[in-house]
């Protein structure tokens, strides 16, 4: 499942290398911006690329998920 060859380190900062094979199959660059998060005990880098932001577009809609995050966010407001 995890290719020996894309092993790398992290940096007393915490800073990691992605190898350069990853970066051009995802498309990442300088300044792309990545989503860390935590899933089954893995650590998950997802890249926010023009492309995932096109694939998400309309996910949620019909949902109510604006009118949830408009009512949090007044609710932070008041607080």
């Amino acid at each position: 499942m995890f290719p020996i060859d894309m092993e790398t380190r992290a940096t007393i900062k915490g800073q990691i290398v992605i190898p350069a094979a990853l970066r051009r199959k995802y498309n990442i660059q300088g300044g792309t911006r990545i989503q860390v998060y935590e899933e089954k005990g893995r650590i998950v880098l997802y890249p926010v690329t023009r492309e995932t932001i096109r694939q998400a577009r309309g996910r949620f809609k019909g949902s109510g998920a604006l009118k949830v995050l408009q009512e949090d966010r007044e609710r932070e407001k008041d607080a």
